[in-house]
């Protein structure tokens, strides 16, 4: 994928998310990426159905309780990142990053059906274009990892692997690519673990 791709059409408020996906862009089904022109931006396609009721989310019933409470402070963001992976998907995981000053959103879906497939998707919150890595790698060492990488004003993923339980997440902000500093660099492995 491109290092300096731009994702237009996307703003971090709730109805321009919706609008978004109602305003005529796809929406991936598993295991595909979200169309792109050959500028690496969104491509247009036929309008889109529009955006279920954002209380139509679905949340895994192992979420843990921060993840509940973004769900439901954000439930039309949750709904346009669950509508980027694909059909399936519950809500695992949803973390603000560094904390509370919400850099970035990581969110995390799963289905419950083996194998167990996750998808990760890296919202940024700041507005402007920085430079993110989004990695999802299966709990198995010999299974390949899925990474999106570049300069992004909206979002890094969707990342998706097909055994993803307990998969482990990457997910790094910094103001460029050569930046000695993160804004953002976590990593840990999806809930439920054993």
């Amino acid at each position: 994928m491109s290092a300096s791709r731009s994702r237009i059409g996307w703003t971090f408020a709730a109805a321009a998310a919706a609008s978004l996906l109602v305003g005529g862009y796809a929406t991936p089904a598993v295991g595909e990426e979200v169309p792109r022109s050959d500028t690496g931006t969104l491509a247009r396609v036929a309008p889109a159905a529009p955006l279920p009721n954002a209380t139509d989310a679905k949340i895994s019933p192992t979420a843990d309780s921060t993840t509940r409470t973004i769900a439901n402070n954000q439930p039309e963001s949750v709904q346009a990142m669950a509508n980027l992976c694909g059909s399936g998907y519950l809500l695992e995981y949803a973390e603000q990053l560094p904390d509370s000053r919400r850099f970035g959103t990581l969110f995390t879906y799963q289905k419950k059906t083996s194998p167990f497939a996750s998808c990760a998707i890296f919202d940024n919150n700041l507005g402007t274009a920085k430079y993110m890595k989004l990695k999802l790698c299966p709990n198995q060492l010999s299974k390949p990892c899925s990474v999106d990488e570049g300069t992004f004003s909206q979002y890094a993923g969707p990342v998706r692997v097909a055994d993803g339980m307990c998969a482990e997440v990457t997910a790094i902000m910094k103001n460029s690519k050569s930046a000695t500093t993160a804004l953002i660099d976590r990593q840990f492995h999806v809930p439920p673990c054993n």
